[in-house]
Formats: structure tokens, sequence, C-alpha cells
């Protein structure tokens, strides 16, 4: 059986992943590379990092560490990506390796020792550590999304001005228990 903590990250990672693409989906394919400046990252550069991450820290995660030999990061930093297609392939290798690593965890594992940099973290701890740099990255990328689309961007939260109407539809329903993605 999963504990609540692992239910409940898997959860995270998935609405974080779910946000991330519906961003993405609002752009045409040009934008994908679009900067703002020379110092500034696009969505694609951000892509390219998140999944270098993904692949680092949650291949072997039980037996390798974290940071693995073969991963270059400043090459994340690069745009690599020839088309849309390309980038979202890279996308979904990454959350498929990280959702299948947390998806075969068991309760016991989660204060088992594992290192990223020679580092050393139980496992809770390296999945926190996780999903709040993944959730920074997802942000910058939803940010650049809506610059990109300007006028035309579609909420993925409630939209401004209308809280009320949220509040109230929220407030005619029976109380239950439901996943954070249920609304969106």
């Amino acid at each position: 059986m999963k504990t609540s903590y692992i239910s409940s990250v898997l959860k995270q990672f998935e609405y974080y992943k779910m946000l991330g693409e519906k961003a993405m989906q609002q752009l045409p394919e040009e934008r994908l590379f679009w900067q703002y400046n020379r110092e500034s990252n696009s969505i694609a550069v951000i892509v390219n990092h998140i999944v270098g991450n993904m692949l680092s820290r949650f291949t072997d995660f039980l037996t390798a560490d974290g940071e693995k030999s073969w991963r270059n990061r400043d090459a994340e930093f690069e745009d690599k990506f020839k088309n849309r297609e390309e980038l979202l392939a890279y996308w979904d290798s990454g959350w498929r390796c990280l959702l299948g690593a947390i998806s075969n965890l068991t309760d016991e594992q989660l204060e088992c020792i594992v290192y990223i940099r020679n580092d050393g973290h139980t496992v809770t701890e390296a999945i926190n550590r996780q999903l709040a740099h993944y959730c920074y990255h997802i942000g910058q990328l939803v940010y650049i999304a809506k610059m990109a689309v300007n006028d035309h961007w579609e909420s993925l939260s409630i939209p401004r001005n209308k809280s009320f109407d949220y509040n109230r539809r929220k407030f005619t329903q029976k109380k239950a228990r439901r996943h954070f993605t249920d609304d969106l």
C-alpha cells in the first residue's frame, strides 16, 4: 500500500506536468523557442533543463547518485529541439522516468538515503527538493507562455475577475475530497 505522501506527491507532479502542457498548447511552435533577451531562457530551454534534471535524478533513483556522470547540465541551457514534437517527446521521457520511479516506491523506502552530488537525502527529502525545483521552472514556463500569447492567454486557474463566480460554484457543491485538477 502507498502512503498518502506517495499518492499526494504523484498528484502534485502530475498537476505541474499538466500546467506546463496546457501552457505550451496555447503557443504556436515558434513561440516555444522565443527568448525575451539573450540572457533569458526560452520554454524549449527550460524543458531541456527540467528533463535533463529528471533523467539524471530519477534514473536508478535508489541506487545511483542523482547527478549522473553522463549529464551535461550546461548543455541543457542550449536550444536542441527542431520542433514541437521533439520537445514534447523529450518532455514526456522525463515525466515517465520521474513518475515511474516514484510510483514504484514503497513506504519503507521513504526514509532510505539517496545521494545528489554526494550529499545524502532521505527519499522524501530528495523528492521534495525536485518537486520544488520543477514547480519553480514550470512557473517560469507558464509566465513566458503568458507573455508570448499576450491577450489570447487562457487562464490555467481562476481567471481574473472570476473569483466570485468560482467560489459561488464551489460552495453550491457538496463537500468532498477532490484532486487539484478537478476544477481545471
